[in-house]
């Protein structure tokens, strides 16, 4: 296990690094130190001003996606539980677009907007699942999600073809993720939104592990399982919506990152969520990194890298599941 973290440590380490020093213009990573500590050196103003808050953002946002997923998975009891696949993606994007075609777009009304279009799609994915008896079944869920998530997106699709409000047409690049409006205020306006919800569910950890047991185990075992659940639901919906209105759609990094490091760890959910933090940010960094260098001097959408990652693993993890 110490090694394993040690490794992870690096991992940290690499991705930040090469995510400073790797983009359309290369700068050698003695200039990067130099520049990010010192202000001096060539490329100084890069590194600074806007390499550093887009890597910060991005390790933030990748780790927080990722605790989504494995919340989710916990709580559904279905390996293939992330919020862009349950729709909560959707429902964020909805909202800020809605909020934008409103002439209402800002720092914080956006993230708002976005988490009410959370909350909403959530709500209506979570009643299309409840079966005979209230009871909650996780594949119903997960068709679910796709439904309402197809729903929201032609929405989308549809107000930013008939808005007229500046800034709407430009949407469908934003909604596909990026980083590239990354800034310093950006960074502050996400955490403030996202640090809340992440504690919360780090302090549920345990609760977690008791649920994936589920339903009546859980509550034999002193758990208020619907009490969490919504907390859960509330937690999931806010970093969404936060990650939404800071970066787009960025979907199935809630899939890849929980199933990488149960697979390596097999933790707890209290060992888990810190290390799925640790190794969505990576990943995302990484992710954002071939965004930037894959057909410089071009910049593909973020979210285009981690679908192409996610969609094979999707295709092998409900091929397992419905075997």
């Amino acid at each position: 296990m110490s090694m394993r973290l040690l490794l992870l440590g690096f991992a940290v380490i690499v991705s930040v690094l090469v995510g400073l020093s790797v983009g359309s213009v290369s700068i050698p990573l003695r200039d990067v130190w130099s520049g990010l500590w010192f202000g001096r050196g060539e490329g100084a103003a890069i590194v600074r001003d806007l390499r550093a808050p887009r890597v910060v953002l991005a390790f933030l946002v990748g780790g927080s996606l990722a605790i989504c997923g494995a919340a989710l998975q916990a709580m559904i009891r279905n390996p293939l539980a992330e919020p862009y696949l349950l729709g909560l993606s959707s429902g964020a994007g909805l909202g800020a677009v809605i909020a934008i075609a409103s002439r209402a777009a800002g720092p914080w009304s956006v993230p708002l907007a976005a988490f009410l279009g959370a909350i909403a799609a959530v709500t209506l994915v979570y009643r299309l699942s409840i079966v005979s008896g209230r009871r909650l079944d996780p594949h119903v869920l997960l068709l679910s999600g796709v439904v309402v998530g197809a729903f929201a997106g032609a929405l989308m699709s549809a107000i930013m073809v008939l808005s007229d409000a500046p800034g709407v047409r430009n949407a469908f690049l934003w909604l596909l993720g990026g980083f590239g409006a990354a800034s310093w205020s950006a960074l502050a306006v996400f955490s403030a939104y996202a640090a809340l919800p992440i504690a919360i569910l780090l302090f549920h950890a345990r609760s977690l592990d008791l649920i994936a047991l589920g339903d009546e185990p859980a509550h034999h075992l002193g758990a208020d399982v619907d009490r969490i659940r919504r907390i859960v639901y509330l937690c999931t919906a806010l970093l969404t919506a936060a990650s939404v209105a800071t970066c787009g759609i960025v979907g199935f990094v809630g899939l890849v990152v929980p199933h990488a490091v149960r697979t390596t760890f097999r933790p707890l959910h209290r060992s888990l969520l810190p290390l799925v933090f640790v190794a969505g940010g990576c990943f995302l960094v990484l992710a954002d990194v071939v965004s930037r260098t894959a057909v410089r001097p071009l910049e593909l959408p973020v979210g285009v890298i981690t679908a192409l990652i996610g969609v094979p693993l999707f295709a092998l993890l409900l091929r397992r599941t419905l075997a």
